[in-house]
């Protein structure tokens, strides 16, 4: 007897929801992700097992390059326009609105507090080109990161005094950084007006060595 022959049919399948959930999680990535910030140098940081996750909010960043040279980094646009307000008045500078606006946008700069005006009416190309920026002055005679420090926690603290409690330090040094000069960041972190005794050290993760038995 001849096979029965099944007619084929095709097979439809509805996309809707497939179409849905890649638009939803499209959202979701562009929503959440934290874009990398556009640093003026680039250091290549220690390794250490330390897993201890840096946050990314309520931080202030000491960044150390391998030529010596120091950065400056706050966290927060509000933070950053209350911060160049405090400096400009304590220093007798004049910073004009565009200028304040341009430093809201900055991650980190390393030039110091006299030629802050001069340096925010560059373009972020001019900014940013190989050795322009000479690093924040930690002499014992001039040390302009003291002030960054202080008027940065006096800017939370008048802010919400919440997160001034949390507010957190770190320093982000260069390998192969000098450590005369890494420890002169340390001491001005605790010298006696600012007492900043608890900080970290940023660093690469690295593998734990494995257990002896």
């Amino acid at each position: 007897m001849p096979k029965v022959k099944i007619p084929r049919k095709s097979t439809l399948v509805d996309m809707t929801a497939m179409c849905d959930v890649a638009f939803l999680l499209l959202t979701f990535f562009m929503l959440t992700t934290q874009f990398k910030s556009d640093d003026p140098v680039v250091v290549s940081l220690p390794s250490s097992i330390s897993e201890i996750k840096m946050p990314d909010v309520n931080i202030v960043t000491v960044t150390i390059d391998k030529s010596g040279k120091v950065f400056f980094g706050m966290e927060g646009k509000y933070n950053r326009e209350k911060l160049i307000d405090k400096i400009a008045e304590n220093k007798n500078i004049t910073i004009t609105p565009e200028q304040k606006r341009i430093f809201s946008l900055l991650s980190s700069f390393g030039v110091p507090i006299s030629k802050l005006p001069e340096f925010l009416d560059l373009s972020q190309e001019e900014r940013n080109k190989p050795g322009y920026q000479t690093g924040i002055p930690v002499d014992s005679t001039n040390n302009e990161l003291k002030e960054w420090l202080k008027f940065a926690k006096i800017v939370v603290y008048e802010t919400d005094r919440s997160l001034y409690v949390s507010q957190l330090f770190a320093i982000k040094g260069d390998g192969s950084a000098a450590y005369p000069l890494v420890k002169k960041v340390m001491n001005t972190f605790q010298d006696k007006t600012l007492q900043i005794n608890k900080f970290r050290l940023v660093t690469n993760l690295e593998a734990a060595p494995p257990v002896q038995k």
